[in-house]
């Protein structure tokens, strides 16, 4: 019979304070159980309250046009490292989702523009609607994508700006 390895201890630790998933999926990932976690937590006094401070330090690296690549540093126990760590991944994945929008961008500008050189008759207008309804539904999902990924706050009380342009294109 095989000796099962300990688990990282440390890595549960700054996934649980980080709040990255589930215990269920944390127990999985690093073979162990979730009574397990559950206890160790309870006893070394682990709390779950970082997932704001992640969420900030995302949306900051996510404003750096520089990654950091210097991966030198010890794995520290600390609030910042756990911080940095969960938040890079979280920033990449905001990245990348970005990278996807600018494609998208471009295909809805062809659409616009391709509208915008059609000219309307009576034997193409119900075609052109359809492709003018399309084209408003991709650009306020888009905008609505962009939005969320580049973490844009509409809670200031105005009306938040799809809302805004549907209701223009309406009149």
């Amino acid at each position: 019979m095989t000796k099962r390895e300990a688990p990282d201890w440390e890595a549960i630790e700054r996934a649980y304070r980080a709040g990255a998933g589930s215990l269920r999926a944390l127990a999985q990932a690093h073979g162990t159980k979730e009574g397990t976690i559950r206890s160790r937590a309870k006893t070394q006094g682990w709390q779950r309250d970082l997932t704001e401070q992640v969420r900030a330090a995302t949306r900051q690296k996510i404003s750096r046009t520089t990654s950091r690549t210097d991966r030198s540093e010890p794995d520290l126990r600390e609030d910042a490292q756990v911080v940095a760590d969960v938040s890079d991944k979280r920033a990449g994945v905001v990245v990348a989702q970005i990278a996807r929008l600018e494609v998208w961008e471009q295909i809805a500008g062809r659409l616009r523009q391709s509208l915008v050189n059609t000219e309307v008759t009576t034997g193409n207008q119900a075609e052109f609607s359809r492709s003018l309804n399309a084209g408003v539904d991709a650009e306020l999902k888009l905008i609505k994508a962009e939005r969320q990924a580049y973490g844009i706050d509409e809670s200031n009380g105005e009306e938040p700006y799809e809302d805004r342009l549907a209701r223009l294109l309406a009149d």
